[in-house]
């Protein structure tokens, strides 16, 4: 079965690269098929011992069969118009006839529909005038009346084999968009994911390397007069340096191969229960937090426990390098419907410096809190002090009272 379908798809390939020696071979097989039939049904001696004339006339129709691909409409009206002329010798008439039906299909299964069905009927009004006046057969005579039909016949396969290779076109140009459209979804969630891996990235290594940054300022500060005090800065310095790894390995595990060992994959990404180590990075670095928690903490979906921890991460690292004073105040609110988080800094700046936000920082941070479906506000409120305020949407779940 398979050799044979294989033998088919060659020979359809073949079919389609050489068209007009393909309409040659059709041309001679459909005439001499013709000719066949008029010597085993011919009653008389002349119709046994076919003419030179007949054979001409043969060699001529499938000549026009060969080339009816290159210009359907005037090999169409030639064919009509030798036809139309061999009405008056029986003996040829076959031959055209034949070769004028098949042009007429070709025309119509390649022309505009409107000009092809008019040009095949032009050529069939023809031929049968030319069969009553030049023919002498009557007007209603069933063999003359019958051409009328074969012309029709012919035409109408010719536009069904029209419309089938328009639908199968309109199909193989759906699935083309639809691949490209595929693609497109592709490359436009590679480019997500990369921009959310470059949000992880700053978020975990900007904290860190703050911290990093002031704790051995603070080290080479204290090196000579206070050893223990340098120890301890050196000691959070190589916590940070630590932990700043442990979350780049948990951030860039999504980029590893499917087969990879699963030991090597990092840990679940970080949410709320972390809080506790981010205070004391961040207290190590001589940033004090205020936190203040209200309402009962629940377990929040997976996406926005992740989020609100990188947003309260970010929050303390922009106070830490551009607020003033070494107290932050952290609100938690948890309702019944989301997690709110407030972090005030007393500004350094002006209060009259325009609010900030435009920053790579904040900017991740707004992204975060939109893909959970949440907001957030950033700027000064009038006093001095620098406020950002999250809101991400935590409805309770089922199994939550």
């Amino acid at each position: 079965m398979s050799a044979l379908i294989g033998w088919k798809g060659r020979v359809r390939g073949e079919v389609l690269r050489h068209p007009q020696l393909t309409d040659a071979a059709l041309g001679v097989m459909i005439l001499l098929l013709v000719l066949g039939a008029m010597v085993a049904d011919g009653d008389d001696h002349e119709s046994h011992n076919l003419r030179g004339m007949g054979y001409a006339a043969a060699a001529a129709a499938a000549a026009l069969i060969a080339v009816r691909r290159l210009w359907p409409v005037p090999i169409l009206a030639a064919a009509t118009l030798a036809t139309a002329a061999a009405t008056a010798v029986p003996d040829l008439l076959p031959q055209f006839a034949v070769a004028a039906l098949v042009c007429a299909y070709t025309v119509t299964s390649i022309e505009n529909r409107r000009r092809a069905w008019l040009s095949v009927a032009v050529a069939a009004v023809v031929v049968y005038l030319a069969a009553v006046l030049v023919g002498g057969s009557a007007w209603r005579q069933p063999e003359t009346v019958t051409a009328l039909a074969w012309a029709g016949m012919a035409a109408a396969l010719g536009d069904a084999a029209r419309m089938r290779r328009g639908y199968l076109a309109a199909v193989l140009e759906r699935a083309r968009r639809a691949e490209h459209t595929r693609e497109e979804e592709a490359r436009r969630r590679v480019v997500e994911e990369r921009l959310r891996i470059a949000r992880e990235l700053h978020d975990v290594v900007a904290h860190h390397i703050a911290v990093i940054n002031i704790q051995a300022g603070v080290a080479a500060h204290v090196l000579t007069a206070q050893p223990g005090k340098a120890q301890e800065s050196l000691t959070a310095v190589r916590h940070a340096a630590r932990t700043v790894l442990e979350e780049m390995s948990t951030v860039l595990g999504v980029l590893r191969a499917p087969d990879d060992p699963a030991e090597h994959l990092g840990e679940p990404p970080p949410g709320l229960s972390r809080l506790d180590a981010l205070l004391s990075t961040v207290a190590a670095g001589g940033l004090r937090v205020a936190h203040v928690q209200q309402g009962s903490a629940r377990q929040l979906p997976a996406a926005v426990d992740h989020a609100a921890f990188r947003i309260v991460q970010e929050a303390l690292t922009n106070a830490h390098k551009h607020g003033a004073g070494d107290t932050v105040e952290l609100r938690l609110v948890y309702t019944n419907e989301d997690v709110q988080i407030y972090v005030d800094n007393a500004e350094a700046l002006h209060p009259s410096t325009p609010p900030a936000g435009s920053g790579h920082g904040l900017l991740g941070v707004r992204e975060r809190a939109a893909a959970v479906g949440g907001t957030v506000t950033a700027g000064h409120d009038g006093t001095g002090n620098f406020r950002l305020q999250a809101r991400l949407p935590a409805p309770p779940t089922r199994n939550e009272p």
